[in-house]
């Protein structure tokens, strides 16, 4: 899984015409690696404001607004990939557009869960 870090404030950073042309970078990469069956699927995040926290304590749960992060960045988007190891994975994550301002994580999945549809 490959995890894009931001926050609104870099989103903000970039100029309308700018922006637009990183997000058609962004499509063109998606593309190009659905096309080798390597992207399984990739997904944006709403803003943090719009996150909801879920806490149960003692059998009760407790939804507040949140999350409240103690970092400027938060999860913007992942990606499922499926590859042969973790040197395909880096260098897939090299290659997407907003790596060069955003913080990317490669994160290993261990298993897939029981009920899983993919």
């Amino acid at each position: 899984m490959i995890l894009i870090y931001g926050n609104q404030e870099l989103w903000e950073s970039f100029p309308a015409e700018d922006f637009e042309k990183a997000v058609a970078a962004q499509d063109a990469f998606n593309r190009r690696f659905a096309e080798t069956g390597e992207l399984l699927g990739a997904y944006g995040t709403a803003d943090a404001a719009q996150a909801k926290v879920v806490r149960v304590r003692d059998g009760v749960p407790a939804v507040t607004d949140g999350p409240y992060l103690e970092t400027k960045e938060y999860l913007a988007s992942w990606y499922l990939i499926d590859v042969e190891g973790e040197e395909r994975a880096l260098e897939i994550a090299a290659e997407l557009p907003f790596a060069s301002t955003c913080a990317v994580e490669v994160w290993p999945i261990l298993h897939e869960a029981a009920g899983n549809t993919l």
